[in-house]
């Protein structure tokens, strides 16, 4: 694997879209290590931990978070509350022998602080970018405008995973004026476990290439 491919930054075009369920599928599908560099929110299940029980992974390959805030909110707010700054510059890119699943906060342009939104952590990282978006209706103009975001930064954009009921309509429609492939679509899982994700195949061979 070369340097260009040492992860992918996972982002969401909102909260709640799935994106740690996508994270935890790729670290499956790599067997890779996790980082969430801002866990927003403390009470239950941290994503962390949520990956590690749905991947299986080992200790070794998650990555402590760089901020772990207090209440579920936007990081920029959160921080305020804990009295916390947050500074492009706090972030290092952790190095592991297997591809790196970074996972955001929120949606692409979620504010960190009073200058920088996460689109911007992005750069910083300089991975390709996977955008995890629902099915349902209003998916199309908040997938479009996340993927226009992300070009305007002239980010990699890796592709699409799809989560929810399946929707052909509206899958083909973000593949076509996205200009964007599908990378997976995984539907509602329930009971959602290790077994159940591992059910989900790829629908792009680019997610069995980029780990190769």
């Amino acid at each position: 694997m070369n340097d260009s491919r040492q992860g992918v930054f996972v982002t969401g075009t909102d909260t709640g879209v799935g994106k740690t369920v996508a994270a935890a599928w790729l670290v499956r599908q790599w067997s890779g290590g996790y980082w969430k560099p801002v866990q927003s929110g403390l009470e239950g299940e941290s994503d962390t931990q949520t990956v590690q029980r749905l991947a299986a992974v080992l200790p070794e390959s998650l990555f402590q978070e760089t901020f772990r805030l207090t209440a579920p909110l936007s990081p920029h707010e959160s921080a305020r509350r804990d009295g916390v700054s947050i500074g492009l510059e706090d972030f290092i890119l952790p190095v592991g022998k297997r591809p790196l699943i970074v996972e955001g906060a929120g949606g692409v342009m979620v504010p960190l602080n009073g200058r920088e939104l996460m689109v911007d952590l992005m750069v910083r990282l300089g991975l390709p970018v996977v955008l995890v978006a629902r099915t349902a209706l209003g998916t199309i103009n908040h997938t479009l405008l996340s993927l226009e975001a992300l070009r305007c930064r002239q980010l990699e954009v890796a592709g699409v995973i799809l989560s929810g009921l399946p929707n052909a309509v509206n899958r083909a429609a973000i593949a076509y004026y996205g200009k964007v492939r599908i990378l997976a679509e995984i539907p509602w899982l329930e009971p959602l476990t290790s077994a159940a994700l591992d059910d989900v195949l790829p629908c792009d061979p680019w997610i069995q290439d980029f780990a190769s």
